[in-house]
């Protein structure tokens, strides 16, 4: 992956949610008041060709010359990514309400880690997520770059005549995106639209976040990116070392301990056991991890606070605080009840093999 693919991660995306933003083109009204919207979306391009895709499923190619008559919505998206996964509910929402209205949306998965461009992995992830709507492989980000694209997620709204009138990068502003979407399907001749919008029950991975009590970003373990290291020593790069953990941490300060290799994108667990701690304040902890060797599987067990994750426990870990690693991808490992406080994170893995990529919070 690109460096600059690599820098523009979701430097912007993890905030702008808590903000209420400007759109980026033309004037928007109240979603309360849907009688008096109104919209101005002029043309921003055209929307690019999709053959450099690397494979398609879902659907056979689609061309802009084959899609025109119908609206479209490009999401880009990779399946790690915790941004894309809270703005699933609703563009699989969409996907599903206007179907035979006119719209046809495409996931374009253009992948931030290595085994994201495994297609199987894509496979397994598309159908465990429920995204059964075209998908564009784009794992050389050919049509990321046609696009001109820098962020996970980005919706692009192109109309019926394969122009593209709106954009919106990152999580947030679902009434408004899908007002222009019926605004887009009400210029093609769709007629008879609801008025009400979709209404979604996000659960697990896909909740929104609890904005008010986060205050943790998210952080790459690989050497190229991360921050906040704090074993003793540092990180010796590239290289096999046995690490210790302090004590207690800062918030938003992590350290390992045991025989671990420190990698440019990725942190190995040579010889189990091995820890990962991590000060952090947020309701949800998500870290992206898998086996070394496909295959492979990877027992852990979750502590907060010196204590078995109990009633903090996310989706992928039960009461006691075990869980299994089987493959490449986000698991949950907290989803902590109120009240909201900082607390010591401390993942042990207690076999050898494991690869762990970025924390991510909620």
């Amino acid at each position: 992956m690109s460096e600059e693919i690599n820098d523009d991660r979701r430097r912007l995306l993890a905030t702008a949610a808590m903000t209420i933003a400007a759109t980026q083109l033309g004037m928007i009204g109240s979603a309360n008041a849907q009688s008096n919207k109104t919209l101005q979306l002029t043309i921003e391009g055209e929307l690019p060709p999709l053959s450099s895709a690397t494979e398609w499923l879902n659907s056979q190619p689609l061309t802009p010359a084959g899609l025109r008559g119908r609206v479209v919505l490009i999401d880009f998206w990779t399946y790690t990514c915790i941004n894309w996964l809270r703005s699933l509910p609703y563009v699989r929402a969409w996907a599903e309400r206007y179907r035979d209205r006119k719209l046809v949306v495409i996931g374009v998965h253009a992948p931030e880690f290595e085994f994201e461009k495994d297609i199987d992995n894509v496979r397994r992830a598309a159908k465990s997520l429920r995204v059964g709507y075209p998908i564009a492989v784009d794992n050389d980000h050919a049509i990321w770059r046609a696009f001109n694209n820098h962020y996970w997620p980005a919706l692009y709204f192109v109309d019926a005549q394969g122009h593209i009138r709106h954009h919106y990068f990152g999580e947030g502003e679902y009434e408004q995106s899908e007002m222009i979407l019926q605004h887009l399907l009400a210029e093609a001749g769709t007629d008879g639209l609801a008025d009400e919008l979709v209404s979604v029950d996000a659960r697990g991975v896909e909740a929104l976040p609890d904005w008010a009590s986060l205050k943790s970003p998210e952080n790459y373990l690989g050497y190229e990116r991360t921050e906040n290291f704090r074993s003793p020593g540092g990180a010796v790069l590239d290289q096999r070392r046995i690490y210790a953990a302090p004590a207690r941490l800062q918030l938003n300060h992590w350290a390992l301990s045991g025989d671990w290799t420190v990698e440019k994108g990725a942190i190995l667990l040579n010889q189990a056991p091995g820890r990962i701690a991590y000060g952090f304040h947020a309701r949800d902890l998500h870290l992206v991890m898998g086996p070394a060797l496909r295959g492979r599987s990877v027992r852990f067990r979750v502590r907060i606070d010196g204590q078995p994750s109990g009633a903090a426990h996310g989706l992928d870990v039960d009461g006691q605080g075990n869980g299994m690693v089987t493959e490449p991808r986000l698991y949950q490992l907290i989803r902590q009840p109120k009240p909201i406080a900082e607390r010591q994170f401390e993942i042990e893995f207690l076999d050898s093999g494991l690869e762990a990529f970025a924390f991510t919070f909620g």
